[in-house]
């Protein structure tokens, strides 16, 4: 058998490499001089082969597949995506919201849930969450939230006692806080979880009428949830459970999949519910706006190389296509300009034209130079670097253009804190929970509490008795039986 023949190593620069096993010496002592430029340049990348990790969703997974749309939505939507049959190439990718690069990945916490849609007419990025609501609504608020999540500035621990004094003072991450402390606060792999883009969007149609939105990927694989104990159990063994899962099924051919729903609102209709529709800590009924089937997102494919396709993923809300557009939603409307700008700083200028990020549909544009601008000017005319020109450059496009928006009504309707019920959803999904299950957020709630101080914990169980008495009461005794086991 013939062994096969290797491509010769070069440097970067392209030039044949003579030895990578030895480095250059000269003298009787064997010291290395400088002009061995090729040690120089191995030492010099790896030094540099770490960039910032993201300040939230450090730690996350991801893979290649394909969007299907199985069903009509298309008098709600022009977007070519979303067509009778349309399908496309997506990215997706999972994390946890607190952990940094390195924690383990069946900590309890959130999961970011993001898709990017390669469609021929742009990048969609679909970037929300495991949950369908968030800890707040007012992106004031969001950097201090975080804060909360990460490490104590003196102890470098993680401290629960901030956690909870923060929502403790901000009622309306009640909501939240009991999907997080229920069972599915702890999913078992990312297939086992739903996605949700948790923000109210706008659908657009070809007659230019405006539709309110919400995006829903329900697992087909259903819904399976580690306890605390069992949680525990796994980071013991391996703290790349997540990796493992993910990458293991797609690598055997059991493709993970996802049916695509939204909930669709009249454009009208936001001005006479009774909760704002716009705020992230709310869900829309289903009995009022009932869930409609849209397609099929399916993972067939593990990328070749990590670094390259999921840490430099950069998903933001602000890449949409024709058809689909934003709302008044105030985290959104931040988050349009703060996901963008977290992926300059940490990947650099032009990170939408790395390859992982890069549009499969012609690009145009005027951005010029700076770091990575690796790329070349496409539209043919290089007299043609500013707008608007005389050298047949690319030009806007009127049709394109949105109808505007609607919204009229109270002005404390969208306050951060005047007129708002943080309490009857929160409530509503606790007496869905059949009584195994309250005894689980019971006891998740009150080991999370260990160590808080007592007055920020009678706040927060004076939240749980507004959502339902039998909440705070719960909570109450176990955290009783917590205090006589630790006494023990």
């Amino acid at each position: 058998m013939s062994k096969k023949r290797c491509p010769v190593m070069t440097t970067s620069a392209g030039a044949p490499v003579a030895d990578n096993q030895n480095a250059l010496t000269a003298g009787e002592r064997g010291s290395v001089p400088l002009q061995d430029y090729q040690l120089i340049e191995k030492l010099a990348h790896q030094n540099r082969e770490r960039i910032p990790e993201r300040v939230v969703h450090a730690k996350g997974w991801g893979a290649y597949g394909t969007f299907r749309v199985t069903h009509d939505i298309s008098s709600y939507t022009k977007a070519q995506c979303l067509q009778p049959g349309a399908e496309c190439e997506v990215i997706t990718r999972f994390s946890t919201v607190a952990g940094e690069l390195g924690a383990a990945d069946a900590e309890r916490d959130v999961r970011g849930f993001a898709v990017k849609f390669y469609t021929e007419e742009g990048n969609w990025d679909l970037v929300g969450n495991n949950t369908p609501v968030f800890f707040i609504r007012d992106p004031y608020k969001f950097p201090d939230f975080i804060r909360t999540q990460k490490r104590h500035p003196k102890t470098n621990l993680r401290s629960p006692t901030a956690m909870w004094d923060f929502w403790s003072q901000s009622p309306e991450s009640l909501h939240q806080v009991t999907i997080l402390m229920s069972d599915r606060g702890c999913p078992t792999a990312p297939m086992y979880m739903n996605g949700y883009g948790s923000h109210t969007f706008s659908f657009i149609n070809a007659d230019n009428q405006r539709f309110w939105v919400k995006f829903h990927f329900k697992t087909q694989q259903g819904h399976r949830h580690y306890t605390n104990a069992q949680s525990a159990e796994v980071i013991g063994q391996t703290r790349e459970s997540y990796q493992e899962a993910l990458f293991g099924a797609i690598e055997r051919g059991d493709y993970p999949k996802w049916d695509l729903k939204v909930q669709i609102m009249p454009e009208e209709g936001a001005e006479k519910t009774p909760y704002n529709p716009f705020d992230l800590t709310k869900v829309w009924p289903h009995a009022d706006y009932p869930l409609i089937d849209v397609g099929v997102l399916e993972l067939n494919r593990n990328p070749d190389n990590y670094f390259a396709e999921i840490e430099q993923a950069a998903f933001s809300p602000s890449n949409i296509v024709p058809g689909i557009g934003f709302s008044p939603d105030k985290v959104l409307q931040a988050r349009i300009f703060a996901y963008a700008d977290a992926h300059r700083y940490r990947l650099g200028t032009h990170y939408e034209a790395l390859p992982v990020n890069a549009p499969k549909c012609p690009v145009h544009h005027y951005h010029k130079d700076g770091a990575m601008r690796f790329f070349e000017t496409r539209h043919g005319n290089t007299d043609a670097y500013y707008e608007p020109n005389s050298f047949g450059g690319p030009q806007q496009d009127g049709s394109r253009s949105e109808p505007p928006l609607k919204i009229v009504g109270d002005a404390d309707r969208y306050n951060h804190r005047a007129g708002n019920d943080d309490y009857t959803q929160a409530g509503n999904l606790f007496r869905l929970f059949d009584d195994a299950q309250k005894q689980r957020l019971f006891s998740n709630i009150a080991q999370a509490m260990q160590g808080v101080p007592q007055d920020i914990i009678d706040k927060q169980l004076a939240h749980f008795d507004k959502a339902d008495p039998a909440y705070g009461n719960g909570v109450r005794k176990a955290l009783e039986v917590d205090c006589h086991k630790a006494a023990a």
